[in-house]
C-alpha cells in the first residue's frame, strides 16, 4: 500500500473509479482519518478513535476495493472462521497483539464481497465481534 495519503472520499472515489461506500452504522469519535491507495484498483479509510477513555477501542480501518485487499502478515496463528455479513459470506481472524497498547488489542479482520466489492474490516481494541458485524452490514453504496 502506498504510504501517500488521497485528499479525502472524493480522491478515493476517483481513484476506485467509483463512490467509496462508507460504514452508515455511528462509529466512536473519531480523531482523524487517513484516506490512501490501496494498490490500483482499491482505498483504505483509516478511522483513529479517540480512545481517551478506559476500554475504548483505537481504530478502524476500511478497505474497499475492485482487486481482494493486498495480503499481509498476521500475527495469529488461529484459522480464520467464517461470519456472516448480511448475506454473505465473511471470513473473520483474530490476534491478540500483546505488546500493543490496550485501545488497539486484539485486532480482528473480517472480509467479505458485496457491492461487487471486495471489503475488509480492521479493527483493533476491544470491539464486541457483533458491533463489527454490524457496522460491515451498514457498509453500503451511498
Amino acid at each position: 500500500m502506498s504510504s501517500d495519503p488521497l485528499e479525502g472520499i472524493a480522491a478515493a472515489d476517483a481513484h476506485l473509479g467509483r463512490p467509496v461506500p462508507l460504514p452508515q452504522a455511528a462509529l466512536p469519535l473519531v480523531r482523524w482519518t487517513e484516506v490512501r491507495p490501496a494498490g490500483p484498483a482499491g482505498v483504505e479509510i483509516e478511522f483513529n478513535l479517540d480512545d481517551s477513555r478506559a476500554g475504548a477501542p483505537g481504530r478502524l480501518a476500511l478497505y474497499v476495493g475492485l482487486d481482494p485487499p493486498p495480503a499481509r502478515e498476521w500475527p495469529g496463528d488461529e484459522p480464520p472462521r467464517d461470519v456472516p455479513v448480511g448475506d454473505a459470506p465473511g471470513r473473520w481472524r483474530e490476534a491478540e497483539l500483546v505488546e500493543a497498547q490496550p485501545s488497539l488489542r486484539p485486532v480482528v479482520e473480517l472480509e467479505w464481497h458485496a457491492h461487487g466489492l471486495h471489503l475488509r474490516l480492521t479493527a483493533q481494541g476491544p470491539w464486541p465481534p457483533e458491533r463489527l458485524v454490524e457496522i460491515a452490514n451498514s457498509v453500503v453504496p451511498g
